[in-house]
């Protein structure tokens, strides 16, 4: 996925300023895919140079450069063009992948720091994307957008618990002797 595809997707949803649409993007696509603020605006400019998008000062701009952004005919037809395309599926690289690989030809390898380590950051995403999923879907989702939305952040949960069970088998394991 490339940054300018996410932010035309963002934008496609709500028109904003660079500042608000980074806020927007941290709580959003921001989950899976990660883009500093400097990075944003610096694709918004490439994003209007290209013609994807325009913008103009924010009504409530004063006398800051703040601008709002929206999405243009042809923002909106590279997004289609892009999203019809196929997509290269994930490529895992993890090293404590080959860190478990290493263990099991190497006796000794204490893995159990790392292992706590992300047991914990697993948890505390776990526990955030379900309190996402308690505040903004309470009740049986109505709309396509809204259970499309709703499915996106299930893939975050159902991928935080995966990963939780795994490590937790991966700690067994490690901890049997023989």
């Amino acid at each position: 996925m490339s940054l300018p595809h996410a932010l035309l997707t963002s934008l496609m949803e709500k028109s904003s300023s660079g500042y608000d649409l980074a806020q927007r993007f941290d709580k959003s696509i921001g989950h899976f895919w990660h883009a500093t603020h400097q990075q944003i605006y610096r694709e918004l400019a490439r994003m209007e140079e290209r013609g994807w998008i325009a913008s103009k000062p924010a009504a409530d701009a004063g006398k800051t450069r703040k601008r709002e952004y929206r999405v243009l005919p042809r923002g909106r037809a590279e997004l289609a063009r892009w999203a019809n395309e196929a997509g290269t599926p994930l490529d895992l690289r993890d090293a404590l992948m080959v860190k478990v690989r290493a263990a099991a030809a190497l006796p000794g390898i204490e893995l159990d720091g790392e292992i706590e380590d992300r047991l914990q950051g697993h948890a505390q995403q776990l526990a955030h994307y379900r309190e996402i999923e308690q505040r903004d879907f309470p009740s049986p989702d109505t709309t396509r957008t809204q259970r499309l939305q709703h499915l996106l952040l299930r893939r975050g949960i159902l991928y935080e618990e995966a990963s939780i069970a795994w490590l937790k088998e991966l700690q067994n394991v490690l901890r049997q002797k023989g």
